[in-house]
């Protein structure tokens, strides 16, 4: 094992020895008396059998036969969880064929931050997270369950199922993917476009002609943003079967895969609050790095851990990024989609080569048993369509996209945090051009994204800046994203002017070739330094050596925290999560009975 990992993963595990065996000991108390379901009352477990088949009853009361709840986040309106509607029917045969019983307990809401981009919608898009948390454990309350299944794709819904899965860690539970889209156009023509039409070259039906030949059938979006990330995540931490997460939805492997998961959760595997350790996690976020994954994730593995009993610090990130090489090249970090990445050798070729080089930890639980070794393989269908496991070819099939360590794209992890006298923040520098990496130029300053985007379409912005869009964390509007800036931004550097992006807002997996200090903390509602900050004054962002900068002494000056619209759009219901939630670098999650210590004085 490399010492660095080694080092993290021992300091995780010792600063969250408390914690830690705290949660253990409530999942093993939780777990050792088998099915809860022998402990509910007469009425209490007819009303969990009365819809139920005759012979689903005889088991069940019986006890007899292991009951696996599906918890999913399938709607139509949003195409990775499209193919979800098929899901139930699938998997509940796939355990009955097992010896078991399935029934769907409970859905989860999925919003797309794709669709709200720019919306009011979008303030709510970080704390659905928490919700989905909340959803998944009322789910499971009914103390009906031997296992579960969970269906979950994008952005906040799989962090919070894990999170809601967490709390119910002595079940077995088994995550079940759906596969991306076919590619569209490629990604390279589409951001063209879009900068074309942030310059006035083209009319909005063009860029909607390319918007939908991108996005364009069921499916996980094609580019590695957050949703693709989760899936290989999760992978890496040995909650999905192994090769599983980019294999398109309608497919006869996909379907195959389906059933093996609702065997696996039927037949057994470890807890999964016992899979999810300082292992684990380590492993989680090594996968990310090496892949230049989502910022969002310096957010949810940190609240993922904390559900674990476990303490994962922006440092802890920032030292595995040192010593973890960049694997993959995939847009925005690269031309090439998910697709060419899972073509090219995919999740099993990175597990290999990390593994090999001593970077995970192999010696972890997984849902497809001890060892993830086991994730070095790729599923494919025999001659007989039955589903099996190979070795994946041990090179790159396509090294424009992937390849090994020994050839990395990059000796250090695509993500970096950044400290200085305005705070504290993460930047994803896998995209970003060397030559872009260190910027000094005067702040631009704006409490609102539609202000910047009025600046810049009034033609105020032609020159070298940093862009500081504030009050755009938790507390403060529900920390949206913010990728309406992409367009203009990228445009300026286009252009020939040195530019940069700071906010206590975030970007997350499509943060493109411009350097985006992201999630400053403390955020500037909280009274952090962005509050102080005005035009004019000199702000350097280093990614180089890891400052975030200002040239004046921002103590004397007062904070400024306008006043935020809080209705509409369901917002005056989050009013309590706005009060509650925690800072960006504690995962920011209203869940202070997980992390007492992270939310704000």
């Amino acid at each position: 094992m490399h010492p660095v990992v080694m080092e993290v993963t021992a300091r995780i595990a010792a600063r969250s020895a408390s914690s830690r065996s705290a949660y253990l000991d409530r999942i093993r108390a939780a777990g050792q008396n088998g099915p809860a379901r022998g402990d509910l009352g007469c009425a209490n477990l007819a009303h969990g059998l009365a819809a139920c088949g005759a012979d689903e009853k005889l088991h069940l009361k019986a006890a007899v036969r292991r009951n696996v709840a599906i918890v999913s986040s399938y709607n139509d309106m949003l195409s990775a969880h499209q193919p979800y509607e098929r899901y139930p029917s699938i998997l509940k045969k796939a355990v009955l064929q097992a010896g078991g019983v399935a029934q769907v307990a409970g859905g989860v809401p999925a919003m797309c931050d794709g669709i709200t981009q720019g919306r009011a919608g979008m303030e709510l898009s970080l704390f659905s997270r928490d919700v989905v948390a909340m959803s998944t454990a009322i789910a499971l309350s009914h103390d009906m369950f031997d296992g579960a299944l969970m269906l979950g794709v994008c952005d906040k819904i799989v962090p919070g199922l894990l999170i809601g899965a967490l709390s119910f860690g002595h079940l077995p539970t088994v995550f079940v993917p759906a596969g991306p889209m076919p590619s569209g156009i490629p990604n390279g023509e589409k951001s063209r476009t879009r900068q074309r039409f942030a310059a006035g070259e083209i009319g909005r039906d063009a860029l909607l002609d390319a918007e939908l030949a991108s996005y364009h059938s069921p499916g996980t979006c094609t580019f590695y943003g957050t949703a693709n990330s989760n899936q290989l995540v999760v992978e890496a931490m040995g909650l999905h079967l192994p090769g599983s997460s980019f294999v398109n939805p309608g497919t006869e492997l996909r379907r195959a895969l389906t059933n093996h998961a609702g065997r696996v959760a039927t037949q057994g595997c470890a807890p999964i609050g016992e899979i999810v350790d300082e292992r684990t996690l380590v492993n989680g976020v090594v996968a990310l790095l090496a892949t230049g994954g989502s910022t969002n994730h310096t957010m949810h593995l940190v609240a993922i851990a904390a559900a674990a009993g476990l303490n994962l610090t922006w440092d802890d990130f920032a030292d595995l990024s040192a010593v973890t090489p960049l694997l993959t090249r995939i847009y925005p970090n690269g031309a090439a989609d998910i697709n060419q990445f899972h073509a090219a050798g995919g999740v099993p070729f990175v597990i290999g080569e990390l593994l090999d080089a001593g970077l995970m930890h192999p010696d972890v639980e997984t849902i497809a048993g001890f060892g993830l070794g086991r994730y070095r393989d790729e599923p494919y269908l025999d001659e007989r369509d039955e589903l099996c496991w190979r070795p994946a070819p041990q090179t790159s099939r396509d090294d424009s996209v992937l390849r090994p360590v020994s050839d990395a794209f990059a000796p250090d992890g695509g993500i970096r945090v950044l400290d200085g006298g305005l705070g504290r923040a993460v930047m994803k520098v896998s995209s970003v051009a060397p030559e872009h990496r260190v910027v000094t130029a005067p702040a631009r300053v704006f409490d609102d994204q539609g202000d910047f985007l009025a600046a810049f379409d009034r033609g105020e912005l032609y020159s070298d800046i940093v862009a500081v869009i504030r009050h755009q964390g938790p507390r403060a509007n529900g920390m949206p994203e913010l990728h309406k800036l992409t367009p203009a931004l990228g445009l300026l550097m286009d252009r020939g002017h040195r530019v940069a992006l700071v906010t206590d807002g975030r970007m997350s997996g499509a943060s493109g070739k411009i350097p985006a200090a992201l999630h400053c903390t403390p955020e500037a509602a909280a009274g952090g330094p962005l509050s102080r900050l005005r035009d004019g004054d000199v702000v350097r962002v280093d990614s180089e050596t890891g400052r975030l900068d200002v040239d004046v002494d921002l103590s004397e000056r007062e904070p400024w925290i306008p006043e935020h619209a809080t209705h509409g759009t369901g917002r005056e219901l989050f009013a309590a999560f706005r009060e509650r939630v925690g800072r960006p670098d504690a995962g920011a999650s209203v869940f202070s009975e997980i992390a007492p210590s992270r939310i704000y004085a």
